[in-house]
């Protein structure tokens, strides 16, 4: 799978894991935009699931995700004991930023998924991942979606990036152009990093929602967050990733990644590419 799509969407291979995913994401299938979400009946066993990655996550993110991350969390207000409604978490999102979600089946094509977000429009998947895994999921699920992409979502500074990159994948017209922008929200949005005292520490949905690469992002090659280097780097949504980028603060993120989506279109990323050949 090319950067398109932002997981992997490869599901597990218990057929009764796989019946109660497809059963809740057919809800998210004939969701209209604007009615209100449906909300899901969650087992016990799915809430226990929650229950034990967010208290561990949240155990991590005190010495691994970055200062602006967790106040951003701390504003979504979303609890450990069991899965939130989509709905609340959607209302809670539009009174902090004016970002709303809206439900998805399983992984958006990205033109598709990160236009929306010009519109303040997030989606979200409402499963939870397979109990017999709960430390790793193969695909979106509720817990990447509200912990990671919600909670930055929550913080003015980040919605506005999200939305920037948006209104990049709107105004771009060719596929390479597609491919690049969805490369930088990969190294940004999914897997970024801010420099910290104590070393970098995560910001990105992927890195702050997974509890194993919470443990191991720090022993990849970090280097200095430039949109110019990205071109030639390769990345693997399926592994944790062996390379990452670190701004030095959220301004300098802002500058950098939010200035490349405000002002870049097809030309300029042709030639941030031609040169790199």
């Amino acid at each position: 799978m090319d950067g398109h799509e932002r997981l992997i969407s490869t599901p597990t291979g218990d057929s009764a894991y796989r019946r109660r995913r497809d059963e809740i994401a057919a809800l998210a299938t004939a969701y209209v935009r604007g009615d209100v979400i449906p909300e899901v009946e969650y087992t016990d066993a799915e809430h226990a699931v929650w229950r034990l990655v967010a208290e561990r996550l949240r155990e991590r993110h005190r010495s691994h995700a970055a200062p602006e991350f967790l106040e951003a969390a701390e504003q979504l207000g979303v609890g450990v004991e069991e899965i939130p409604q989509l709905q609340g978490v959607a209302d809670r999102l539009n009174g902090l930023t004016g970002f709303r979600l809206q439900p998805a089946a399983g992984v958006v094509p990205f033109h598709r998924f990160c236009g929306s977000l010009a519109d303040g429009y997030f989606h979200s998947t409402q499963y939870i991942r397979d109990g017999v895994t709960p430390f790793y999921s193969a695909e979106p699920d509720v817990l990447h979606e509200v912990i990671g992409h919600g909670s930055a979502l929550a913080d003015s500074r980040f919605a506005n990036l999200y939305r920037l990159a948006g209104e990049a994948v709107r105004r771009v017209e060719t596929e390479a152009a597609v491919q690049f922008i969805s490369k930088v929200f990969w190294f940004t949005i999914e897997c970024g990093l801010l420099d910290a005292p104590d070393g970098p520490r995560a910001y990105g949905a992927s890195i702050v929602s997974s509890y194993g690469e919470l443990d191991q992002f720090r022993s990849a090659e970090i280097r200095r967050l430039t949109i110019a280097d990205m071109v030639g780097t390769g990345y693997d949504i399926t592994r944790y990733q062996e390379t990452l980028y670190s701004a030095r603060s959220l301004a300098h993120l802002e500058d950098v990644a939010g200035g490349f989506w405000e002002s870049c279109d097809d030309a300029s990323i042709d030639r941030l590419l031609e040169a790199a050949k």
